[in-house]
């Protein structure tokens, strides 16, 4: 009896086997997919464009087809870029641009200097001795006074109005890259234009003083350089006579200490 059960038990577990052999590698029935192949569960099956990344948070999924005129990335999904001009022919005459305020003495232009006012020689012929310092503050020109009846003349920005002045002096200091330590008048009145000035600022490129400054005498006033280029020729400054950096440079190399200026 128990030889029975052990030959019947061993063919049941040889035919489960071979069943289950036998459905393993089967044929399976196709799929049957939804009619409606817009469906969410069905667009993922798509296969995936070659030299996409394969990291679902690296692609981008629209609910509709991209309109003609968009960007899309990562960032972005859909950004149009077509402007209103470009979709309507009358926004065209209209600018949203607010419009430029015209130059004026205290607030000149960003634009390129005159070319009347880069360094050139020209003819001297004044009653000041050779080395003097000549400045026209009314046609915004500083002269090096040359032998031979010359000058090598300079482009400068002067005092604005109620700031200008005249007289003479010395050089009494001469600074490469210098510091500048605003006056307090100077700090007090910008606060109240709702300019804030620092006490004291390093020298460096973006130093208002520029890259070398010619003192004159125990006054607040120097001949200094700027960065602000484009203000040479106007009146601009508190009483400082500025120059291109290029410009002030040359001179600061061309003049000693003790040497006289003339501001007229």
């Amino acid at each position: 009896m128990k030889t029975s059960l052990l030959l019947l038990t061993s063919c049941l577990t040889i035919v489960s086997f071979g069943a289950d052999a036998s459905e393993r590698y089967a044929t399976r029935p196709p799929v049957v997919m939804s009619p409606d192949l817009s469906a969410p569960w069905v667009m993922q099956l798509r296969q995936r464009p070659v030299g996409t990344s394969a990291n679902m948070r690296d692609r981008v999924v629209l609910s509709d087809p991209p309109v003609r005129g968009t960007i899309i990335n990562r960032r972005e999904a859909r950004r149009p870029v077509r402007t209103q001009e470009a979709t309507n022919p009358a926004a065209r005459e209209v600018s949203f641009r607010r419009p430029a305020e015209p130059a004026t003495e205290a607030q000149p232009k960003k634009r390129g200097m005159d070319p009347k006012f880069l360094p050139q020689t020209v003819a001297y012929d004044g009653p000041q001795a050779a080395g003097t310092i000549v400045i026209d503050t009314s046609q915004r020109f500083l002269f090096l006074v040359e032998a031979d009846g010359q000058a090598r003349r300079y482009g400068v920005g002067v005092g604005k109005e109620g700031f200008g002045w005249n007289g003479t002096n010395n050089i009494s200091r001469k600074a490469e890259w210098p510091d500048w330590r605003p006056p307090a008048s100077m700090i007090e009145r910008e606060k109240e234009k709702g300019h804030y000035l620092p006490v004291h600022m390093e020298g460096g490129p973006a130093n208002p003083l520029g890259a070398r400054a010619l003192y004159l005498g125990d006054t607040l006033y120097r001949i200094h350089g700027t960065n602000a280029p484009w203000t040479i020729g106007h009146a601009v400054s508190s009483g400082c006579i500025r120059m291109r950096n290029e410009d002030v440079t040359d001179l600061y190399e061309r003049v000693n200490v003790g040497t006289k200026v003339v501001v007229m």
